[in-house]
């Protein structure tokens, strides 16, 4: 048994899983994607019909096609961006600009992408129709390219921006998930706790969290940290009647003892307990949260 500030998570920030593809944002920038497709290709098509430049249908459909398929298909990684450099969580001037010009320089590899991805769809759809597509205008690459540029820039501003709020907002249903009424507690309180030949007897209200530390497992009470063989998954069976839930990989918390939470940007979760500690969660494990 060691006594003392437990290690690693506390009084700061605790480390967090990785990223994952957060398939609901990629759905409903598909799905708006498709809308601006069919409301822009059916207007090219009667705006040439009634007067204006004329335009094959097939090639009309073609153009909204090909740019919502490559858009949907680098969503994902606009989502990384977001998880890698998300909104500083300090009104510094700095650390916003910064955070402005990495996002600035992704968008531009993001409409690189996106203008190359989309001519190579065009050329091979007129080269099955039997045509040739030419992106340039009047020989001029330079004007298309800015042309398709500006749009895509607030593409990505907007599709972030879809992340981000998606992130944020499931970190606010695990965070509220969090100071939900507890589990109510077994007859018998303690929990027996072996550290070698030494026997503990652990209030479950007095634990804040309990944390895997390889073979071991950190038991963060009060008043010590308890550092006692076994793994994660067995005190979560035994703990769960008392009200503790998994908010990360290697993480289990007390809920009675959480006093306040904050989502982080990334859509993790930095969690406080009633001593003034900071526990971090992972949003991956939210819907364990709320369940």
């Amino acid at each position: 048994m060691t006594g003392g500030a437990a290690s690693g998570t506390s009084g700061g920030k605790a480390v967090t899983n990785g990223w994952r593809i957060e398939w609901a944002p990629v759905a409903f920038i598909a799905a708006v994607g498709v809308v601006v497709a069919i409301i822009n290709a059916t207007s090219a098509i009667m705006e040439g019909q009634t007067g204006g430049p004329p335009i094959d249908a097939r090639a009309a459909w073609l153009y909204e096609v090909s740019s919502v398929f490559m858009v949907v298909l680098l969503s994902p990684a606009i989502g990384w961006m977001v998880w890698r450099v998300p909104p500083p969580p300090e009104p510094s001037r700095s650390a916003w600009l910064g955070m402005a010009g990495v996002h600035f320089a992704a968008a531009c590899a993001f409409s690189v992408l996106h203008i190359a991805g989309m001519v190579a769809l065009r050329k091979l759809g007129y080269a099955s129709a039997g045509s040739t597509y030419v992106f340039a205008y009047n020989g001029d690459l330079i004007v298309p390219f800015i042309y398709e540029w500006r749009k895509d820039l607030l593409t990505y501003a907007s599709n972030a921006l879809c992340f981000w709020a998606w992130s944020f907002w499931q970190a606010q249903r695990a965070a509220q998930a969090l100071v939900a009424e507890p589990a109510s507690p077994a007859a018998d309180q303690r929990i027996e706790v072996r550290d070698g030949a030494r026997v503990s007897l652990i209030d479950p209200a007095a634990i804040g969290w309990v944390e895997a530390a390889g073979n071991y497992v950190e038991i963060h009470a009060r008043d010590a940290t308890h550092l006692v063989r076994g793994t994660l998954s067995g005190f979560e069976e035994r703990l769960a009647e008392h009200g503790f839930v998994r908010i990360h990989r290697s993480r289990l918390i007390n809920k009675a003892r959480v006093s306040g939470f904050r989502p982080t940007s990334s859509g993790d979760l930095e969690i406080t307990l009633d001593d003034g500690r900071i526990v971090g969660g992972s949003r991956r494990f939210r819907s364990l949260l709320e369940g």
